[in-house]
């Protein structure tokens, strides 16, 4: 048996062999066209060498540093464009034939070389070059001191100019502020400062006795300084002292009626009216007096006024004494601040003082600083100018040109070009075939499959070989899908095989299974049939349930016409049990529920009552039933039908499974809880694989009777040959 990746390989060798084909046609074609072309004429190798060389004597030092640059200059720089330019109109010939030159440097020594038909014209060639690469060497060197020149050119009236600005500001910072003028207001600064502070500490004395005064007076009057302007200025006004006259006799005499009449009396009420209108206007002048002085309310309660007004000559004098004393504290307190403001600018001052030296010392520094580099710039440029005579190459000849070496004249050989052709189209177009089955993303081999179910710790249920039919009396139709109808058939022991695995599930064996696949193409519809055929021949009363709503029935390849009404009325055609099963004329035990074909809607019909009805009533009436469920990459209707039944198997197929797609499937029907009480997801029972390359062994009699030299394969659009003979009726791989 082959090892799986050679297997994979004949496979895809198979599957993609007119892409080798075509691989090996374009390369030995790709061949053939390079021994045709003429052979090129030999090219002869010319050599020529520069070595570095340097003044005898240098009396500046822009030369000395021009020479110390000259050794950190490149090829490229030496050879350019310009001058291959130079070199090629000078020799007649095509400047990109020069592309090929090239200079090295090696231990010191350059070296030119380049490749040419012509000898002679070649020689002539590089002389000419290395006499351009001596002048470019020269022209490097003069490029350096020409931009020493201009650069320190452009630059020095830009020098001369901070300088220019530079002593401008310290002059005017000078006359700004002198150094003898600065050293003697440094030394009166202290004692003005010492002097400030004295008057603050008499002022403050004298402020502490003013409002000692003051609160001795404001204890004495029971009045604030505020207070006690207000009672003076009432007090002093005649107008309210005349009001006040007039409400003490208004009040007395309203004192005397109201002994002997009630408030209602016309005197008493008349007296009312003249209480209020003088208590009114003595609001009113209260509000005259003190109005605009700030102090007072607009407007003071009567009772208020009256106190207010009530002051003796004498508290009235202390109160006046009160008021010009919080004047004076007033007018010392405004002292004080102006000599503690005066303070702090004397100290300001004073501490600006170094600042000032400071900054006179920057600007002399600076002026100092500009000046030196000002003399640096003229030095340069001085120095720049006279090494101009100094600018010689970096570079002489050491040897003209030679032949180094000869070209010869060589030969192609078509055999030998077309054979190493051929061999490249070989390894190229083996590669390409391997790369494409790899990318292919399919299973070429069961034994792949099995792989990654393992990985996948999956159940591999049962292999199924490729089936092929040599029967040369059968009348074949193509149209219906050929099955294991003989009792003799030898691929009937890999479904039996297949059934009894499928006793070793758990702890009860499933009696209503669903079928399924990833894809069309891979045999599910064949297995399930196949699978019930095995299952009947045993003895098991089997029922088979087309449940592929969205495909044709295959019920005709079992001689069974679909119910003429089923697709008309699908749900009615299901609600009927005893008409909708119908029973296999050629295989004992073997019953079949034909689907409508393809129905509007078929989601609807698979969650009926109808169907769930249906199901039901089958698992108690047969002893193993097989539903044939659509492709699950394409719809749900076997999410749907499986919590109806015991348990789920996928069908898989070499060269038609993707491993992408069966490890998304895997992944659909698996459920990673640790506690299994708690899954949710289907009954995955595990994979079976079809169409695997199984030898399968024949009766002496049954070969006997075949004639091998001229097989009988069914072939339709519905069908997959295989690659082992079978005298078993028809038998094939169905693509559903």
């Amino acid at each position: 048996m082959a090892i799986p990746i050679v297997k994979r390989y004949l496979i895809a060798l198979e599957q993609y062999k007119w892409v080798g084909v075509a691989t090996f046609a374009v390369a030995v074609g790709v061949s053939g066209i390079v021994a045709l072309q003429p052979v090129p004429e030999p090219k002869h190798t010319i050599l020529g060498t520069l070595r570095s060389i340097s003044p005898p004597i240098l009396f500046s030092n822009t030369g000395s540093t021009i020479q110390e640059r000259a050794a950190a200059v490149t090829p490229d720089m030496l050879l350019n464009d310009e001058v291959r330019q130079a070199a090629a109109e000078k020799v007649l010939v095509d400047p990109r034939k020069l592309k090929g030159a090239q200079l090295v440097v090696k231990s010191g020594i350059y070296y030119v070389s380049y490749e040419d038909t012509d000898a002679e014209k070649a020689v002539e060639a590089v002389d000419v070059l290395m006499a351009e690469i001596v002048k470019q060497s020269r022209k490097i060197n003069a490029t350096y001191q020409t931009t020493i020149i201009d650069e320190v050119k452009k630059r020095l009236p830009g020098a001369i100019e901070e300088l220019r600005n530079a002593q401008q500001e310290l002059k005017k910072f000078e006359r700004d502020e002198e150094a003898l003028l600065i050293t003697s207001r440094a030394a009166a600064l202290p004692a003005a400062i010492a002097g400030v502070r004295q008057q603050q500490t008499q002022i403050k004395l004298e402020l502490e006795g003013v409002e000692a005064q003051i609160n001795s007076l404001e204890e004495q009057l029971g009045l604030t300084a505020d207070q006690a302007y207000v009672a003076r200025a009432l007090a002093a006004d005649p107008i309210i002292a005349n009001l006040r006259v007039q409400l003490y006799q208004v009040e007395n005499e309203l004192d005397k009626l109201l002994l002997d009449f009630t408030e209602q009396y016309p005197p008493v009420v008349e007296l009312r009216r003249q209480k209020q209108v003088a208590e009114k206007q003595l609001q009113q002048r209260a509000a005259e007096v003190l109005g605009g002085n700030g102090i007072a309310a607009p407007l003071r309660q009567v009772d208020q006024i009256r106190v207010d007004a009530s002051l003796d000559p004498t508290r009235q004098q202390l109160s006046e004494t009160l008021i010009s004393l919080k004047a004076q504290k007033e007018q010392l307190e405004r002292q004080l601040q102006t000599t503690i403001e005066t303070e702090k600018e004397l100290e300001i001052e004073y501490k600006t003082i170094p600042d000032k030296q400071l900054e006179l010392a920057n600007l002399q520094e600076e002026v100092a600083l500009k000046k030196s580099r000002l003399d640096n710039m003229q030095t340069t440029l001085e120095d720049a100018e006279a090494a101009e005579a100094e600018i010689t190459s970096s570079l002489a000849i050491a040897q003209k040109a030679v032949v180094a070496k000869k070209g010869e004249v060589g030969e192609k050989s078509m055999p030998l070009m077309m054979a190493v052709g051929g061999l490249a189209g070989i390894v190229v177009g083996g590669g390409l075939i391997f790369v494409l089955g790899m990318l292919s993303g399919k299973f070429y081999s069961w034994e792949e499959i099995k792989t990654a179910l393992k990985e996948k710790d999956v159940p591999l249920l049962g292999l199924l070989p490729d089936v092929m039919l040599f029967d040369l009396d059968i009348d074949m139709d193509l149209e219906k899908m050929p099955l294991l109808l003989e009792r003799n058939s030898p691929y009937l022991q890999f479904y039996e095989k297949l059934r009894t695995n499928l006793h070793r599930q758990g702890s009860q064996t499933p009696k209503v299974l669903v079928l399924s696949s990833g894809a069309k193409g891979e045999g599910k519809t064949f297995c399930a049939y196949n699978l019930a055929i095995a299952a009947a021949r045993a003895g098991k009363r089997t029922l088979v349930i087309e449940a592929d709503l969205r495909s044709p029935s295959n019920a005709e390849s079992l001689k069974i016409l679909p119910h003429p009404h089923s697709y008309a009325e699908p749900l009615r055609y299901y609600g009927d049990i005893n008409d909708c099963i119908r029973q296999v004329p050629e295989i004992e035990n073997l019953y079949v529920v034909p689907s409508p074909g393809v129905v509007k809607q078929p989601g609807r019909i698979i969650e009926s009552s109808e169907m769930q009805r249906l199901l039901s009533d089958s698992r108690h009436r047969f002893d193993f039933v097989i539903l044939d469920a659509p492709c699950m990459t394409q719809n749900n209707d076997a999410f749907i039908l499986e919590p109806y039944t015991d348990g789920m198997i996928i069908v898989t197929r070499p060269q038609y499974t993707l491993s992408g797609m069966l490890t998304e499937v895997i992944e659909q029907l698996t459920n990673d809880e640790e506690d299994e009480s708690t899954k949710s997801g289907p009954k995955f029972l595990g994979v079976v694989v079809n169409g695997a390359d199984l030898p399968v062994e024949f009766a002496l009699e049954t070969l006997d009777y075949l004639d091998l030299s001229e097989p009988q394969i069914a072939d339709s659009p519905k069908t997959s040959i295989g690659a082992t003979a079978s005298t078993a009726g028809v038998v094939t791989q169905v693509n559903s």
